[in-house]
């Protein structure tokens, strides 16, 4: 990306609300950041606000437990559990964290695997590929949770307030004349002042940000729901030891593998945490993702109901028995985990939505591809278009 210095008309530093402490927000603010560092006048750097409803920022989830006896962690990446690099830019922006193996390629062995059914007693496992660094997926060590708390703590100009639901913005109603210095005041959910901004921009997930943006007269209020999202459940399992694992995760028994994509069942794929770079200190530790479509069906379901579900399924591909059984079990529900594509002709390039009057912008991964780099082009955008209209309004 080109970093353009943000030239102004007035001489006042600009206040800019982000809502939503993912990593869409985070690189929003690093870009911010950086853009009006540019800047002859160092005081006009902006004043950032991010708003995050949970008391942690990345999105890039990690969940551990700790064993009472021998002190040692089970740790699964429930959410993204790798991401691609696949233009210049980004790979330029995630080098200096891949100079401190902050980040790092993952280099997995991966198979197709067949779960056993009433034709076959245990699963068939074949080759599929090895990922390589030509062609990288990057984790975050020691934990993919790490980045995004680096990320926060390199912000030099940007709060953030953690705990903080932002309220719909209804109470607008599309008359400019009527915002104080052309300035936008936020309110939590209990009614009270977050404070006056010059922009506002949402990196909530679609469903989030149309809720946000209802009554508001936002520009592009219908385009909001155009990308259709999907479900994802997560099942995390542990084990006490390597030799406690079944046969279909043995070394012993199997030849090596890390990331299995999944054939005739409702999962769709199963990561090994702890052969990842640097996990080698963690107790056996499996993460198990269901199929979007599926987890979309039953997206309202019990959870507890779900996840014997999705046990059965998994037992089915690692063949387990009661003497191998896992001893830690956990799942856990994304409402909003897939954008799903369309490649058809006619579809719009991905772009973030403008509302310029109310110098309002909604952003997010799921206005491209729904992955990190996603993250990182809508952030791109989000910062060309502050650039370019503040040289005109």
């Amino acid at each position: 990306m080109t970093h353009h210095p943000l030239n102004r008309t007035d001489t006042t530093s600009p206040k800019i609300a982000i809502i939503g402490g993912g990593l869409t927000g985070l690189f929003t603010a690093t870009l911010l950041e950086r853009a009006f560092s540019q800047d002859n006048d160092k005081t006009l750097v902006p004043n950032i606000t991010i708003f995050e409803k949970s008391r942690s920022v990345g999105r890039l989830a990690t969940r551990y437990r700790t064993d009472s006896q021998t002190g040692k962690n089970w740790q699964w990446a429930f959410g993204a559990q790798f991401f691609t690099a696949k233009t210049a830019s980004f790979q330029q922006f995630i080098a200096p964290w891949l100079e401190t193996d902050l980040l790092q390629p993952w280099c997995a062995q991966v198979v197709n695997l067949m779960p056993a059914n009433n034709s076959i007693e245990s699963s068939d496992i074949h080759s599929k590929e090895q990922w390589n660094t030509t062609q990288a997926r990057y984790i975050s060590t020691p934990k993919m949770t790490s980045w995004g708390r680096e990320l926060a703590n390199e912000l030099q100009h940007t709060t953030i307030k953690f705990k903080t639901r932002v309220a719909p913005l209804a109470q607008y109603d599309g008359s400019i004349t009527e915002k104080v210095d052309k300035k936008t005041e936020l309110f939590d959910d209990t009614g009270a002042s977050l404070g006056y901004f010059d922009w506002v921009i949402c990196t909530a997930p679609n469903g989030q940000a149309a809720e946000l943006m209802a009554d508001s007269n936002f520009a592009a209020q219908s385009r909001i729901t155009e990308p259709q999202m999907q479900a994802c459940y997560t099942l995390m399992l542990g084990w006490s030891d390597i030799a406690a694992l079944p046969k279909a995760l043995s070394k012993d028994v199997q030849p090596e593998w890390d990331v299995a994509y999944l054939s005739n069942s409702i999962l769709d794929r199963i990561f090994i945490e702890h052969q990842k770079p640097a996990h080698d200190d963690l107790l056996p530790s499996v993460t198990i993702h269901a199929s979007n479509h599926w987890s979309e069906q039953h997206v309202d379901d019990d959870i507890e109901t779900v996840q014997a579900q999705l046990l059965q399924a998994a037992q089915q591909a690692l063949n387990w028995n009661e003497a191998n059984a896992p001893s830690q079990i956990d799942s856990h529900r994304w409402r909003y985990a897939a954008t799903v594509i369309n490649d058809s002709a006619d579809k719009e390039a991905p772009s973030i939505l403008v509302d310029e009057p109310h110098q309002w912008i909604i952003s997010g991964d799921w206005c491209a591809q729904g992955n990190i780099e996603s993250c990182y082009q809508m952030a791109q955008q989000t910062v060309e278009a502050i650039y370019n209209l503040r040289k005109v309004l």
